[in-house]
């Protein structure tokens, strides 16, 4: 039996990285034998890498970029990836970099991930630039399915606003994405809140189910402060 493959892509900043982990860690149970390979190769932040010893130790391969590279800003992919692609007993989770430019890393693979079958999930925060509207929300989706080669399956919802996030702004987001739903025929079921903001935001907004996530990728400067630097 085919374990799934996830290939979760975004625009910059929309939070696709994070919710790479959570599907991970969600996942991560004896049915999975889980693997998440980390191909952001636009992005020096926030990247699936940084937690990869944590993840390890849940017994989730992370596959990324090793030693002296590991936090190099260069496009550098593992070439166990496509190992990982082609291995049809392990569910498969991709973390891709940000915007267009970072979706072009999948070219190599279009083969080997058509013939298995995959599910492509567009993570969308409606507030950051370029996907702010209905508009230009499809305009991205067509720019990073002309740069994959491939197409996106899902629209998921992620209008955080860390401290600013409210229902209203998960409605904004919903609303903007139900739209594209009808003009594409896409599914849209699904948005994402914080851990910490799930006490204001309530489950089932827009009929949709929410999905609380933990804040993991923190600012390079929270980590420092976190250890009392």
């Amino acid at each position: 039996m085919t374990k799934p493959l996830y290939i979760v892509i975004g625009a910059y900043g929309s939070g696709k990285s994070e919710f790479s982990l959570h599907l991970a860690k969600t996942l991560n149970t004896p049915e999975h034998d889980v693997v998440l390979a980390d191909m952001d190769v636009v992005n020096p932040y926030f990247r699936s890498r940084d937690v990869q010893e944590e993840y390890s130790a849940l017994g989730i391969e992370v596959i990324a970029p090793e030693g002296q590279f590991k936090h190099a800003d260069l496009p550098m992919l593992s070439p166990r990836i496509k190992g990982a692609v082609e291995n049809y007993a392990k569910t498969v989770i991709l973390d891709v970099g940000g915007d267009p430019a970072g979706c072009r890393t999948l070219g190599r693979f279009v083969e080997a991930v058509t013939l298995r079958g995959y599910e492509m999930l567009f993570v969308v925060n409606t507030f950051r630039p370029f996907t702010s509207s209905v508009e230009e929300v499809l305009r991205m989706k067509e720019q990073l399915e002309f740069a994959s080669k491939l197409k996106i399956t899902e629209f998921v919802c992620n209008n955080n606003l860390m401290e600013h996030t409210t229902p209203e702004v998960i409605q904004e987001g919903i609303e903007i994405l139900e739209e594209c739903c009808r003009l594409t025929g896409l599914p849209f079921r699904r948005y994402l809140v914080l851990d910490a903001y799930a006490d204001i935001v309530p489950d089932g907004l827009g009929g949709k189910e929410r999905l609380v996530m933990a804040y993991t990728l923190k600012k390079p400067w929270e980590g420092l402060a976190l250890k009392g630097i």
